[in-house]
């Protein structure tokens, strides 16, 4: 009888362990341990670490993680909205776009392009990021975007990023100032940084939108975190208030700016950190903002 009992606790805890979560993805971690970190709750949560979605957007598994969220008091460039530094948790898994929006898939959606770099000579801007688009417009697209028949069949819903998980995505384990490191030039990323310029044509700065993925993924195999457009976060912006551990912030409960991450092409590189947070009424329009989806994964 007791031996039958034991053999009973025993199934039972192999049984309990078996469907125990994997561990949280905490930082830091680097780029083959954040590929690892997507599998494992690839797996455990019977998904693809991709998605390409019924219009072509290709969507990357964002594993729970805990990590820094802010800079350090030593980071060159930094301002003091980007503290207190604090560690924040997110508990649930979601998918993020692997690129902004582009120009075709938001026509494709909206049936309309406001791009202000929707023409430019000997070059096909259908790859090129959406700007000109408001906040309530790139909200607009994630609830047209989960409507669509194809959208609706395979249990998919959109919405923008809260400001948490755009840096803990950007980051991807990583506490430097961008995602590759501790300095940045228009050679990483589009952005403006004259003091790498040469004589070379090649070497000088865009000044304006280029084809998504032009430059070098993080760890998670997101493209562009750092410069093109700006990208609206869901959140209201705000102070960080106290220095403690939180679970999935999702920002003030209102307020009059909403929140721009990772910086376009022409902003200087310490306005394109991981860190760095900028805002502006929801209903601005300009041709450095643009922005990327999540995806919630389906029950």
């Amino acid at each position: 009888m007791l031996a039958t009992l034991a053999l009973m606790f025993t199934a039972v805890a192999s049984a309990a362990e078996a469907q125990k979560p994997p561990p949280l993805a905490v930082e830091p971690f680097n780029a083959d341990e954040a590929k690892a970190h997507q599998e494992v709750w690839a797996e455990q949560i019977d998904q693809p670490v991709e998605v390409t979605n019924s219009i072509g957007m290709e969507l990357r598994l964002i594993p729970p993680g805990e990590f820094m969220m802010g800079s350090p008091e030593t980071e060159q460039g930094r301002r003091d909205s980007e503290g207190p530094r604090h560690r924040v948790q997110i508990t649930n898994p979601f998918y993020l776009g692997s690129y902004e929006v582009t120009q075709a898939e938001y026509e494709h959606v909206m049936d309309r392009n406001p791009s202000r770099f929707r023409r430019i000579r000997g070059q096909d801007t259908s790859r090129f990021p959406v700007e000109m688009v408001s906040w309530a417009d790139a909200a607009e697209f994630c609830r047209r975007l989960s409507k669509l028949r194809e959208e609706r069949s395979a249990g998919r819903v959109y919405r923008l990023p809260t400001e948490a998980e755009w840096e803990y995505a950007c980051r991807a384990g990583t506490s430097t100032p961008f995602h590759f490191g501790s300095a940045m030039d228009s050679r990483d990323a589009n952005c403006v940084d004259y003091a790498t310029c040469s004589a070379s044509q090649t070497s000088l700065p865009l000044q304006r939108t280029t084809t998504v993925g032009s430059y070098h993924p993080n760890g998670f195999g997101l493209y562009d975190m750092h410069g093109n457009v700006g990208e609206w976060c869901a959140d209201w912006s705000g102070g960080y208030g106290a220095n403690a551990l939180r679970e999935d912030p999702q920002g003030p409960r209102s307020g009059c700016y909403r929140v721009i991450r990772g910086g376009g092409w022409p902003n200087i590189p310490r306005q394109c950190r991981s860190a760095f947070r900028g805002a502006t009424l929801p209903v601005t329009r300009r041709n450095f903002l643009g922005f990327r989806v999540v995806l919630v994964p389906a029950e």
